[in-house]
């Protein structure tokens, strides 16, 4: 085939790509493989202490009924981010005050959360209606009607955990809320496996040896794992240990139950207390330390990186 298009030097080739939307793969402007994965995410921590009193004022300068739901997304600090806390999940803090009531909606993200102060605080999940004790940990699998409600005296604090940036990435996203407000057909249950029970968490670490776990002294898996997307793992440390220095393709973030430490994200130390939130970006490696007997709630992405055939690991000696 003639060349009716005259391209006879390498400026008019380049050119013609650009006209088109293409690109020559032997000169990329930017490289599309690279030899382990970059670090764009950052390490950061969100203090519980500096959060709550910020929901407090929220509390009362924001009327239930203008909140879809009252929370302070914790939003990385990364250059052009505008909601994640790492790249495949969000993290946010929540607060319902007494006699508020949050409205029944669905949506394709996978949720999850976990309380961290007040009683008498219920979630109602697919027609499941289960109390919120501190230390739950709690499930919305996608697409799972799901609401809440403070019946007690007592203003009620969570973490809430969601996998939006992956659906934001892959673009299966759907919302909608309930068309009568709530759901009518409700069962009260004492516990579901929508539910894990601090108690019973605290039974299950108990009964864990002190093996040659590399996370913490010792760990276990709330579900197998909790959601499609998320998995959940409790660590138990006793007072001055530490983990393994630890490096994943999966993006983790870590919620303070108990206990003071500090985790040391590549050389920056992030210190830590009950109720703080660590964001542990992909392939940045980590290492925790407890000052004090601590426990901490492990988030993470491993399921799909799992399902993906992508999940490394690297360990090194504690």
């Amino acid at each position: 085939m003639k060349n009716s298009l005259q391209i006879n030097t390498l400026d008019k080739l380049y050119d013609s790509f650009e006209a088109l939307h293409t690109e020559g793969g032997w000169h990329r402007k930017f490289p599309a493989l690279w030899p382990q994965p970059e670090a764009h995410f950052l390490p950061y921590i969100w203090q519980y202490e500096k959060i709550k009193p910020v929901l407090m004022a929220a509390g009362e300068l924001v009327a239930a009924e203008n909140a879809e739901r009252r929370n302070l997304t914790m939003r990385n600090p990364v250059a052009g981010n505008r909601y994640a806390t790492v790249r495949t999940i969000v993290a946010a803090y929540q607060m319902i005050k007494p006699g508020e009531i949050a409205k029944s909606h669905r949506h394709t993200p996978n949720a999850l959360r976990l309380i961290l102060d007040g009683k008498g605080t219920f979630t109602t999940v697919n027609g499941k209606r289960l109390e919120m004790r501190p230390g739950d940990v709690l499930l919305t699998p996608s697409w799972s009607w799901h609401s809440h409600e403070c019946i007690g005296n007592e203003d009620c604090y969570w973490m809430d955990f969601l996998d939006v940036p992956l659906v934001h990435l892959l673009e299966p996203m759907f919302f909608e809320r309930h068309p009568d407000g709530l759901e009518s057909e409700v069962e009260n249950l004492e516990e579901a496996p929508l539910v894990f029970r601090w108690e019973d968490t605290l039974q299950k670490l108990d009964a864990t040896g002190k093996d040659d776990f590399a996370d913490a002294d010792q760990v276990i898996e709330l579900g197998s794992p909790a959601l499609a997307s998320i998995a959940l793992h409790m660590l138990r440390f006793s007072a001055g240990s530490s983990s393994a220095k630890l490096q994943t393709t999966a993006n983790n973030i870590f919620a303070v139950i108990k206990g003071e430490g500090k985790t040391i994200i590549d050389d920056t130390e992030f210190a830590w207390a009950v109720g703080d939130t660590i964001a542990v970006p992909s392939w940045r490696p980590y290492q925790h330390h407890a000052s004090s007997d601590a426990i901490l709630l492990r988030v993470t992405d491993s399921p799909v990186m799992k399902k993906l055939d992508w999940l490394r690991t690297s360990i090194s000696d504690k």
